[in-house]
């Protein structure tokens, strides 16, 4: 079904009634819909498998993550949340959270001269939604900017397919090879390198937050390598520790470059980070 956008399967449609409907994501392997109805607001997920091209290896996992999403976020005491099987994959039918993610909230603080700076508030929302998944004994695994949700009253962190700390159910389970190298710790990294896969850690979420914030307050990725390089190009330059200088103004500048350290063991805890930001 590449280049395609799949129809809501009839067991969704059946669950919501939706009086409207639009896509919001559809991309390789997975396709999201916001749908109002008489229950609520919901996104909706559908995962199906990427086939193999010149470029990509195939990825059969991705039919997989909405449903092992779901039952993450049922073993996290999310309500309403329902998940199953269609003809090509899995999905998911989870609360909608209104809101910018960070990167575009943070859009003003990155053009040039900007005399907007990064909010201490909206630093604090996504320490501590991060917190609230670490506290429960969970590692996100896929922390990156579009997954913290700027809510009028909570940051919301979504995106849970890749969290670990508890069992799912086999049938949907799969193995974590990485996630979007810009936000991967050096040892994520070199262990997808060596194996082919990697364990997310709480350590590497933190690393992986201070990326985040890095790269919506200023525009830069935390490791420099080109553009245009491919996933394993990337991946050597950030298991390589070709970390760029932290330019983020003052205190927010520290602590990025305390999350960035390259041991895990001398990054502080999500809790150490929230402190410091009180």
């Amino acid at each position: 079904m590449p280049g395609s956008t799949p129809e809501l399967p009839i067991v969704v449609l059946d669950a919501l009634l939706p009086t409207t409907q639009r896509v919001v994501v559809n991309r390789r392997g997975s396709t999201v819909w916001e749908v109002e109805s008489h229950r609520g607001r919901y996104a909706v997920k559908l995962g199906h498998p990427i086939e193999a091209t010149a470029e990509w290896s195939a990825q059969p996992w991705t039919a997989l993550a909405p449903a092992r999403e779901g039952a993450v976020l049922h073993r996290l005491g999310v309500d309403d949340i329902a998940y199953g099987e269609w003809e090509h994959g899995t999905w998911n039918i989870q609360p909608w959270h209104q809101g910018p993610d960070l990167h575009k909230l943070w859009e003003p603080c990155r053009k040039q001269k900007a005399s907007i700076k990064p909010d201490a508030d909206v630093t604090l929302g996504c320490v501590q939604a991060l917190a609230d998944l670490h506290v429960r004994g969970w590692a996100h695994g896929d922390v990156q900017p579009a997954h913290f949700i700027i809510g009028p009253e909570r940051t919301h962190l979504i995106d849970l397919a890749l969290a670990r700390g508890g069992p799912v159910p086999e049938a949907y389970d799969f193995p974590f090879r990485g996630c979007l190298v810009h936000y991967e710790a050096l040892e994520i990294a070199r262990s997808v390198l060596d194996t082919g896969e990697a364990e997310p850690t709480q350590e590497a979420d933190v690393y992986a937050l201070g990326a985040s914030l890095l790269i919506s307050a200023t525009g830069w990725r935390a490791v420099e390598y080109p553009d245009d390089a491919p996933r394993p190009v990337q991946r050597e330059a950030v298991a390589n520790g070709r970390r760029r200088p932290v330019k983020a103004p003052g205190k927010l500048g520290e602590l990025i470059d305390a999350m960035l350290s390259h041991a895990p063991e001398d990054r502080p805890t999500i809790y150490e980070v929230g402190k410091a930001l009180i």
